[in-house]
C-alpha cells in the first residue's frame, strides 16, 4: 500500500479544523468527502446535492460532511489520497487515477448510459476490479452523459477531409483524454482546472479540454472562443468510497448510500442533459463559434477517440479487457 505523509498530514489538519470525528454518536457514522472540482463548479454542487440526500435519509445512521476540494487534496492525488484512506468517501473521475485503475477507462469510454452499464452487469464487474486495485469501493457513475470538447483561443487549421489539425498548438488536458489530442498533434499540457485561468490568460496554453457544463463557472470562455464539436467519451465522475471506510460502516448505513447513489445516478444524468443544453445556448449567445466536424471527418474523430481510449487499457492491462468491452460498448453506436 502506498503512503502519502504530507498529503495526509495537510488534509488531517483540514479535518481537524472541522471538528469532524468518525461519528457524531454511537449510531451516526460521519463520512468526509473530498470533490476534485472547487466548490462553485457543476461538479461540486452536484455531489453536494448527493451529500444532502444521503443526510436526509440517513438522518442518526450516516452523514457526509464536505471537507473541500482541490484546496484540500489536487486533483491528481485524488487517486492515492482514496487508496490511502486520507478522507472517506471521494466525488472523482476515474479519469484521474488511471495508473492506479486502468479499468476505469470504461466509464468515458462507454457508448451507454451509466443506467444502461448497471443493468447488464457492467458497473459491477467494474467496481470488484476498483476494490482490488484502488482500495475503493463505488458507488455511482453520476453526470454522465456530458461529452468532452476541444476549447480553443485560436480558429483550428481543418485538413483537405475536413479533420482538424492541431499541430504546435499547446492544449491542457487530463490524463483521460491526452493521449487522444495528442493524436490530432498537439501538445498536452496536463493541469488542474485551478490552474487553466491563468495559463490561457498568460498564452501559456491554446486551448483546453472540458465538458461544455461547467465551463463557464472557470471563466474561460473569457479566453477561448472556439470549440469543436462533436464532443468525445463521456463524463466519467464516479462517487466512491474508501474500502476500509466502507467495510467499517454498519450493514444500514451501507444499505442508504447504495439506495440513494443507484437513484441520484439516474437524477444527475438527466439534470446533466437539461444543463448541458442550457450552457452550450449561452456559450454560443456568448459568441464561442462552433467547428462543426461533418460526414467522414466526424466519423473518424469519434472512432479515433474510442479507439486510444480502450487501446490504452488493453495496453495496460489487458486481463478484463474483453469481458468489459462487451459491457461497456457497443460496436457502430457512435
Amino acid at each position: 500500500m502506498k503512503h502519502i505523509p504530507c498529503l495526509l498530514t495537510a488534509v488531517s489538519i483540514t479535518v481537524a479544523g472541522f471538528g469532524l470525528s468518525s461519528t457524531a454518536s454511537a449510531e451516526e457514522a460521519v463520512l468526509r468527502a473530498v470533490t476534485f472540482t472547487p466548490a462553485q463548479a457543476y461538479y461540486a454542487k452536484s455531489f453536494q446535492s448527493f451529500a444532502d440526500q444521503v443526510n436526509e435519509k440517513g438522518k442518526g445512521v450516516v452523514r457526509i460532511e464536505v471537507i473541500g476540494g482541490p484546496e484540500v487534496v489536487p486533483p491528481l492525488k485524488l487517486g492515492e489520497a482514496q487508496m490511502n484512506g486520507v478522507a472517506d468517501i471521494f466525488n472523482l473521475p476515474a479519469g484521474l487515477y488511471l495508473n492506479l485503475v486502468p479499468e476505469g477507462e470504461v466509464f468515458a469510454g462507454s457508448n451507454h448510459t451509466p443506467m444502461e452499464n448497471r443493468a447488464n452487469g457492467g458497473f459491477d464487474m467494474v467496481n470488484e476490479v476498483f476494490k482490488e486495485k484502488g482500495n475503493a469501493v463505488l458507488l455511482a457513475h453520476v453526470d454522465g452523459g456530458a461529452p468532452f470538447h476541444i476549447f480553443l483561443t485560436k480558429e483550428p487549421k481543418l485538413d483537405a477531409e475536413g479533420n482538424p489539425d492541431l499541430t504546435g498548438l499547446k492544449i491542457r488536458t487530463a490524463p483521460l483524454y491526452r493521449s487522444f489530442v495528442e493524436s490530432l498533434g498537439a501538445v498536452n499540457v496536463v493541469q488542474s482546472p485551478s490552474d487553466v485561468y491563468t495559463s490561457l490568460e498568460r498564452g501559456v496554453v491554446d486551448g483546453t479540454g472540458y465538458t461544455v457544463l461547467g465551463f463557464r463557472d472557470f471563466n474561460w470562455d473569457k479566453f477561448t472562443k472556439y470549440r469543436i464539436d462533436p464532443g468525445f467519451f463521456q463524463t466519467d465522475v464516479l462517487i466512491s468510497m474508501n474500502k476500509d471506510s466502507w467495510d467499517k460502516l454498519s450493514p444500514e448505513a451501507q444499505a442508504i448510500l447504495e439506495e440513494v447513489a443507484i437513484s441520484y445516478e439516474k437524477e444527475s444524468y438527466e439534470a446533466v442533459k437539461s444543463a448541458t443544453e442550457a450552457e452550450d445556448k449561452a456559450l454560443r449567445d456568448g459568441g464561442m463559434e462552433i467547428i462543426e466536424l461533418k460526414g467522414a471527418a466526424r466519423e473518424k474523430y469519434l472512432d479515433d477517440a474510442y479507439t486510444v481510449t480502450w487501446e490504452r487499457l488493453k495496453s495496460r492491462d489487458d486481463t478484463h479487457y474483453d469481458a468489459l468491452r462487451e459491457k461497456f460498448f457497443t460496436e457502430g453506436t457512435n
